[in-house]
């Protein structure tokens, strides 16, 4: 898979269902207590390291840049979609929000306080993880806070529609949070917890939270 094919059909993907993403994503974490949990822990690690910016990669139409700045957060979003920034800056004024690539991160080094990807990650193919990760890294200030959330599984799948039957072209990669963990240790972070949601579904997720080493 050439990486600049996947990468313009997953732009294009999000930019053709933005806005129905954001219009079907808009209570979910109204509706999902755990989520919140996992958004406050991450607020309160930030308060911990000391405060300062906090980078939400892959932040669709804003949702959780929004919550996190309501905890006190001052979060920035990241999307590689120009039309989910377009929706973000739309729903969520007051925020800054830039088009940008984790493949390819757009930040000086250490000048994140903490980074969040939630279910971002999910459409990085597994030989371009390491970089991501790598970016992760150098970005986040030692002892900065990074929580990655994910499908869990070990199977990919290209996703064809979507969102309002939208037209996609995207490929879903579910991971095991052992495989995870063990990406995130061998690019210079320590796992500090896990936490699996909905186990009895179809499709579990898992939020891992980590610090990079200093």
């Amino acid at each position: 898979m050439n990486t600049d094919d996947w990468l313009a059909d997953t732009r294009t993907s999000y930019d053709t269902v933005a806005v129905s993403y954001a219009d079907q994503m808009r209570n979910a974490l109204a509706e999902r207590p755990y989520l919140r949990g996992a958004l406050a822990l991450f607020a309160d690690k930030v308060r911990a390291a000391g405060g300062g910016p906090v980078a939400d990669v892959g932040c669709g139409p804003g949702k959780v840049t929004a919550h996190l700045h309501g905890l006190g957060v001052d979060a920035f979003g990241i999307d590689l979609s120009p039309g989910m920034i377009d929706v973000a800056r739309r729903d969520h004024p007051g925020l800054r929000f830039e088009v940008g690539s984790m493949t390819d991160l757009d930040l000086p080094a250490v000048s994140v306080a903490g980074l969040l990807a939630w279910w971002s990650l999910i459409h990085i193919p597994d030989h371009e993880v390491p970089t991501v990760l790598g970016h992760f890294h150098r970005v986040l200030r030692p002892g900065g806070p990074l929580q990655l959330g994910f499908h869990v599984g070990d199977q990919s799948r290209l996703k064809t529609e979507g969102y309002g039957g939208h037209p996609m072209k995207v490929h879903v990669h579910r991971r095991k949070p052992n495989q995870v963990a063990t990406w995130l240790r061998d690019a210079g972070f320590e796992i500090e917890a896990q936490l699996l949601l909905d186990p009895d579904e179809k499709t579990p997720g898992a939020i891992l939270f980590a610090r990079r080493q200093s």
